[in-house]
């Protein structure tokens, strides 16, 4: 698998070109558009429009042979399974229909887009696919992006901060103009590297809605008294409170919003059980002319987190992968061997680190801040963690032991970061400590704070993950010997993230960097204070994201020696100056252990049903790049008819 991930990342192209075109991937001439025959009915009816006028004039047509696939067929219902209602937002994730995509070779490539003009890095011009529509039938135009940008990001109702900061370079706005029907173009005063990377992430920002259907919640378009009406209806206090209710993308959450992903939401929903359909309305085809996605429906049932395995052991899902860790494998792999009607796949992962603790810099103890800010207490904290022991118990040796550093796969890669202060060194942890002097200690061996109070570190989990809980335990035990206590709290995964924003959480355990395997032109932004999601310095993010208006500035040495990094690599003009600027920011952050790894390239089992197709036997399972299952494009699996398997 290793190899593979390399080879991958070996063809990524460079996107910071002084100009370049991205063509559509594509052939040059659209085969001739297939109907679906769950829409057949709905056509001969006239309540929908034949497949050749549902579809784009020039619609993307996917190349299956050059992934090692083959067309399918259209039809069946795909089963899934989350841990949470609010996770049926993963139908966005996995469905990956974006502006600009993540090809199977990790390049980016137009998706939504039928191609994209960049000069300079400072310039971009959007050109979208004529006759392309929304779910509702409705055409998807440059008034959609113009929505977004005058009606939402630039309402001081909607948007008090103004547009967001991904939109800034330097603090400054681009100018955005739309030349035409099809033609958005957004032009900075100064290079933008980030800016087309972001169209592709798992969760993008979304830089355009469905005019037609939102702009009868907002006040410049609506009539005032039946938007009155809507507001009472939603039991809610403000034509903006409804807008932003109403308006959720992402969060998939409103099946009336029109959306361009491969299913939509279906009435049949119920509590426990989402259900999506096609959108009759898809851009993309194959080369048969099969309009995609090839399944028709997908079930997501929403049951308890510590369920999925046993749910998928008994056959209860198609594809499955959320809610699986890889101390399920015996029991997965149980179930295959004995006749189950699934295969159990192990896809390598692309986190950093398959869990990280993060010590929370802006804790709002003073006491425990300091100490937590001083960079030898970390350092213990590292040392005395023994890895190789939580790498045989949880994961059979078979994980990566070490701080949290850029994957081997990654030409970033340095094995001197990977395994900087992580050597199990109970003696060299303890000395760092008395030198921190916290060397008072109650009768049962346990340090006392500067204050007298007992060194017990509280450290919050999102209460999901049985190895987290299994790996911390035996962390306990070790830091014990430290003189340390360590105290475990589960919490559901948005209290802890509350907590940890608002500094009340005293350290946290998530993954480690969800891209582990960057390249010297990947933005090294997540290295740096710019995003509250980095749980070390939470605070610190949003003085970035809201420029400055929440949050702290920054305030230790080496934090603001990211975020100048990060700058820099913005403004550097060639390959070998934006690795160097990596290099920089990878050696600040082995050295100062802001988030402390214990073990990654841990494999993820993937849980197939037999009669599902397409899907790879060996992949990257990362939240970024590549949205999960989004890149290896699931609206291409399919349901093989053959009643042996």
């Amino acid at each position: 698998m290793r190899k593979l991930l390399t080879l991958a990342f070996r063809c990524q192209i460079s996107l910071l070109l002084m100009g370049c075109l991205f063509l559509p991937v594509q052939i040059t001439a659209a085969p001739v558009a297939v109907e679906s025959a769950l829409l057949s009915d709905l056509v001969a009816s006239g309540e929908l429009p034949p497949v050749s006028e549902r579809i784009p004039e020039v619609p993307l047509v996917v190349d299956l042979a050059a992934k090692g696939r083959v067309p399918g067929v259209q039809g069946g219902t795909l089963r899934t399974m989350v841990a949470r209602s609010k996770d049926i937002r993963q139908m966005v994730v996995f469905g990956y229909s974006r502006l600009m995509i993540y090809d199977n070779d990790y390049s980016l490539a137009p998706d939504i887009l039928s191609s994209i003009d960049v000069e300079e890095e400072r310039k971009f011009t959007l050109r979208l696919r004529a006759g392309h529509r929304w779910s509702d039938g409705h055409l998807f135009t440059s008034a959609d992006f113009r929505y977004w940008w005058d009606d939402v990001a630039n309402d001081p109702d909607l948007s008090p901060s103004g547009p967001p900061q991904f939109m800034r370079v330097n603090g400054l706005l681009p100018a955005v103009t739309y030349p035409d029907k099809y033609t958005v173009v957004y032009e900075w005063a100064r290079p933008n590297p980030y800016f087309l990377p972001l169209l592709a992430q798992a969760r993008p920002p979304f830089i355009f809605r469905p005019r037609h259907y939102l702009e009868q919640f907002h006040k410049a378009y609506a009539d005032m008294e039946e938007l009155e009406q809507e507001i009472s209806k939603q039991k809610v206090r403000s034509w903006n409170s409804l807008h932003n209710k109403l308006d959720n993308m992402y969060k998939f959450n409103n099946p009336e919003l029109p959306t361009l992903q491969p299913w939509m939401s279906s009435p049949d929903s119920s509590k426990n059980r989402r259900v999506f359909v096609r959108n009759p309305y898809y851009h993309r085809i194959d080369s048969n002319g099969t309009q995609l996605p090839y399944i028709d429906k997908v079930e997501m049932s929403i049951v308890g987190g510590g369920l999925i395995a046993a749910k998928s052991n008994a056959g209860e899902a198609d594809l499955q992968a959320r809610g699986l860790d890889f101390n399920d494998v015996s029991i997965l792999k149980k179930g295959e061997l004995d006749g189950g009607n699934y295969r159990v796949l192990l896809w390598s992962n692309g986190s950093a680190s398959q869990m990280a603790i993060y010590p929370n810099l802006n804790f709002v103890d003073p006491v425990w801040r300091a100490v937590l800010r001083d960079v030898r207490f970390r350092r213990a904290l590292s040392m005395g963690i023994d890895r190789r022991m939580i790498n045989r118990a949880l994961y059979f040796g078979l994980g990566v032991e070490g701080g949290m550093s850029c994957l081997s796969a990654s030409p970033l890669h340095s094995e001197k970061n990977q395994s900087a202060w992580s050597q199990f060194d109970i003696d060299h942890a303890n000395r760092l400590l008395d030198d921190m002097g916290l060397v008072e200690r109650q009768g049962d061996g346990i340090r006392l704070l500067p204050d007298g109070r007992p060194l017990r570190l509280v450290i919050e989990t999102a209460g999901e993950r049985q190895e987290v809980e299994n790996a911390l335990q035996i962390t306990a035990d070790t830091w014990r010997d430290l003189g340390i206590e360590m105290v475990m709290r589960p919490l559901d995964r948005d209290i802890l993230r509350m907590h940890v924003n608002s500094g009340v959480s005293m350290a946290s355990v998530w993954f480690g960097w969800d891209n582990g395997i960057p390249t010297a032109n990947t933005s090294p932004e997540y290295l740096a204070p710019t995003h509250q999601e980095f749980f070390a310095w939470p605070m610190w993010g949003q003085y970035y994201q809201t420029g400055g208006k929440a949050g702290e500035a920054p305030d230790l040495k080496e934090a603001q020696q990211l975020l100048l990094y990060a700058e820099h690599w913005v403004e550097a003009g060639t390959e070998d100056e934006r690795a160097q600027i990596w290099q920089h920011m990878l050696d600040i952050h082995a050295d100062q252990l802001y988030g402390i790894g214990i073990v990654a390239e841990t494999p993820q089992p993937i849980v197939v049903s037999k009669r599902l197709k397409n899907v790879p036997e060996e992949a990257l399972w990362a939240w970024q790049p590549g949205a999960h299952f989004g890149v290896h494009r699931p609206d291409e699996f399919y349901f093989s008819n053959d009643e042996s398997l």
